[in-house]
């Protein structure tokens, strides 16, 4: 028997389907406590690869027998040869194609809605990072948001729905994942938008984006309404998507808040980040549905693997949307907050066009967890 292979796209609809998979984890216990394959039916051992490679037989009896195991690695190789050792054991096991690296570039398309005459809005779920992006089709037109940087999903996509991009959008000057946004609008010819409170230092031209700002998309007009809601970044705009959804970039998530301090002014900020979650989002429409440009934990997922919430629901489940004390509030957000992201300063200078990493050192850079939210 030859040892298989499985891809992250079958992994992610595992974990969306809530299917039973045991992660047999051969990176070293730091990169494992940090960030790892996760999900509702999941099981891990991590057992690093050099302590295996006198053999496997020591980790047998933790391997279970009616459960399908597979071998991650950080590239593929070493989980590889893992299952190989394995299989030469008796126990079948397959490795992760790409290894985790693949794990955190993997996107999954997931339909949103139906918007006006046909129109839709789709989402695309990075189960390894935590990102979302969303793209807007409408008459054989389309719009992205929060791009990230595997910019061929998109532009394959909309492909497939026989759409021309025409716009692309960020909410903001990222600082966790590197943006695809000015690729994707370059591949297209599309036009390209960005705050313009977030781009007093980038080195490209962009269209920006102004609160009341609006587009329409297709012969059916489908509407996208910029709403100025600063906090995470001074620039943060969410997008009202024909009076049905709202994408709130990294302000607003299903579970917690965007945090300020990714560019050192948490003291400063954190009053426009109370402003636009006490104020502006509490003066739109509550059947609002809420899309956020990140998820922090699987269990924000729904059951078709989508991240979304009626904005009602959030005034009232969301620790952070029921704070009435506004120290306790500034507290809670500028003290204690988690680890910052891996590279998320050098990840902000790509994206303001200063550096530019070859791809491998972008992989690089996004490797780890979404660390966007307050908690």
């Amino acid at each position: 028997m030859t040892v298989q292979s499985i891809s992250a796209a079958e992994v992610s609809k595992k974990v969306v389907n809530k299917k039973p998979l045991f992660i047999l984890d051969v990176r070293n216990e730091d990169a494992f406590a940090d960030w790892k394959i996760e999900g509702e039916s999941i099981e891990h051992l991590n057992k690093p690869y050099f302590d295996l490679l006198d053999g496997v037989e020591e980790i047998i009896t933790y391997l279970p027998e009616e459960k399908e195991i597979v071998v991650a690695c950080a590239k593929e190789g070493s989980s590889q040869m893992i299952a190989e050792m394995l299989l030469e054991e008796g126990v079948e096991a397959k490795f992760l194609e790409g290894g985790m690296k693949s794990w955190s570039e993997h996107l999954e398309p997931v339909k949103i809605g139906n918007l006006t005459d046909g129109a839709e809005l789709f989402q695309f779920v990075r189960l390894g990072k935590g990102c979302l992006s969303y793209m807007v089709i409408a008459d054989g037109e389309a719009a992205v948001i929060d791009a990230t940087r595997m910019t061929d999903t998109f532009l394959n996509f909309a492909k497939e729905k026989n759409a021309v991009i025409k716009h692309v959008f960020d909410t903001h000057l990222h600082a966790d994942h590197i943006s695809g946004g000015r690729v994707i609008a370059e591949a297209a010819g599309a036009a390209y938008y960005l705050p313009p409170a977030d781009a007093g230092e980038v080195t490209f031209d962009f269209q920006e984006i102004t609160d009341g700002w609006k587009v329409g998309l297709g012969k059916s007009n489908v509407e996208i309404e910029a709403l100025y809601t600063p906090g995470h970044t001074i620039g943060s705009t969410s997008f009202i998507v024909n009076n049905q959804y709202l994408l709130t970039g990294d302000i607003l998530f299903i579970d917690s808040i965007g945090r300020p301090d990714l560019a050192g002014r948490a003291e400063d900020w954190v009053g426009d980040l109370r402003d636009s979650l006490y104020s502006r989002y509490p003066a739109l429409a509550e059947e609002l549905i809420v899309l956020p440009a990140h998820f922090m934990k699987m269990g924000e997922l729904n059951n078709d693997g989508s991240v979304a919430k009626k904005l009602k629901d959030l005034f009232t489940e969301n620790h952070g949307l029921n704070i009435k004390d506004t120290q306790e509030f500034r507290d809670m957000v500028t003290i204690n907050l988690p680890p910052q992201p891996n590279a998320y300063e050098e990840i902000r200078k790509t994206n303001m066009g200063k550096i530019t990493p070859e791809e491998e050192e972008q992989r690089e850079m996004e490797i780890g967890p979404n660390r966007c939210a307050v908690r």
